[in-house]
């Protein structure tokens, strides 16, 4: 057990009344436990002296940010998600009800940060936002990569922005973590404040990011197109890829989504194709022998210590790029069919980029709009390096630092992936 740091930066005091109305003000010292086990919560504070506990999200009465002198800016980074244009939307009407005057949406990411690539801001309104929530991807664009903070820092201080509000996985905060380093450097207000978004669900101390919802919805009509696709055909084998690329939250939730998947293969569990007890291939083969079909749910990151190593390439961000492990695994499947002289039918399905450019679905919706809420609250209340999250359904104010000090990975010891466990790898 390490000490936690839950401790959030603010700009300043906070003596400005807010100016929304009608409206439940959370008092600044609210508090939302980290922890849900009383005897975890207890072994804590005897060994650190304090309970481990978030600040709690929402509007405060008095404010730090005064509101008719603001300018905000909303920056998209990273891949695209579900909902990205819902958190615009929240953002910017949130912003306009504490009157803030300008908000600005920073085209392509830290890019539209950089003069260099000669890139306008768009002035965003509650007209021109009022039905991007029905279109997928991010009105703004987006991009990887890093920028030079400095230059960031500039450009942000020449169009007098107050509020920067970065949207983004891992990387995306990473990079906001910088650029508050550097405001508080020289001397600035300027609140730096994050909602974090990635498919995977993979930001550490967030119960679950915006996107992930509407991802797994969308696995359910392309594993059915798989099951039948594997009934439909003398030893059918449907193998779907999906993405995960270091968590495997998609593929294990989509399985439980949907009985119809045999086999849920992710980053967390190592597996072999041929060597040992519960060898992948010579199980997935006694099945087909026995049912005639089977359906193999795959993470991109599952599986990446059964090809040839070599030296690792990245992407943009930083982040390590893996090698397919879908196709691999369906060379592999056809590659053992032909080895025993065993006739098999598969059918490869690879929704990811069709899953991640969909509009939010239903409840994820819902998420975006709040996050967007809290995160205004929390800008206007000086907060900075700062990301707002979820946990145990209650909204929370989470350090950068501490969002990024891990990647959120799935426990294989917990309910979910047992459950996981028990539906999948069946007794043929």
């Amino acid at each position: 057990m390490v000490e936690l740091d839950f401790g959030i930066k603010v700009l300043g005091e906070s003596k400005i009344n807010s100016p929304l109305k009608n409206t439940h003000f959370e008092c600044p010292s609210a508090k939302v436990m980290y922890h849900t086990d009383p005897a975890e919560m207890d072994e804590y504070k005897n060994k650190f002296g304090k309970i481990a506990a978030f600040e709690k999200a929402g509007p405060r009465e008095k404010i730090f940010q005064d509101p008719k002198w603001c300018k905000a800016a909303i920056v998209t980074a990273g891949g695209l998600c579900p909902g990205l244009n819902d958190v615009i939307k929240g953002l910017t009407r949130t912003l306009y009800r504490y009157e803030v005057p300008m908000v600005y949406g920073i085209p392509y990411g830290y890019r539209g940060l950089n003069p260099e690539y000669g890139l306008e801001p768009i002035i965003l309104t509650p007209e021109n936002v009022d039905h991007i929530h029905d279109q997928g991807g991010t009105i703004l664009g987006s991009s990887r990569g890093q920028q030079d903070i400095g230059v960031m820092v500039d450009t942000l201080v020449r169009m007098n922005i107050n509020m920067l509000f970065c949207i983004g996985g891992d990387g995306t905060l990473r990079g906001a973590n910088l650029i508050s380093k550097e405001i508080s450097k020289r001397g600035l207000n300027i609140s730096v404040v994050c909602i974090p978004k990635t498919i995977d669900n993979d930001i550490s101390f967030v119960d679950k990011t915006f996107g992930f919802e509407t991802a797994v919805y969308a696995t359910t009509p392309v594993i059915t197109c798989a099951h039948n696709e594997a009934k439909g055909a003398y030893n059918g084998v449907g193998l779907i890829h999906v993405m995960g690329r270091d968590s495997g939250f998609i593929a294990a939730y989509a399985a439980l989504a949907n009985s119809d998947v045999n086999y849920c293969l992710i980053p967390e569990e190592k597996f072999t194709l041929e060597d040992g007890p519960d060898a992948f291939l010579p199980h997935l083969f006694k099945r087909l022998q026995a049912r005639k079909h089977a359906v193999v749910l795959i993470a991109e990151g599952a599986g990446q210590e059964l090809f040839e190593e070599e030296k690792s390439k990245q992407d943009q961000s930083g982040n390590i790029l893996h090698k397919n492990i879908g196709r691999f695994l369906k060379a592999k499947i056809n590659e053992y069919a032909e080895k025993y002289d065993i006739e098999c039918n598969l059918k490869y399905f690879d929704p990811s980029y069709s899953i991640r450019s969909l509009p939010a679905h239903g409840t994820d919706a819902v998420l975006c709009s709040m996050l967007a809420h809290n995160a205004v609250a929390a800008a206007m209340s000086g907060c900075t390096d700062v990301v707002v999250g979820r946990w145990n359904g209650t909204f929370t104010l989470v350090p950068i630092p501490l969002a990024t000090s891990t990647r959120k990975k799935i426990n294989l010891d917990s309910s979910v992936w047992r459950s996981v466990r028990s539906m999948t790898w069946p007794e043929y």
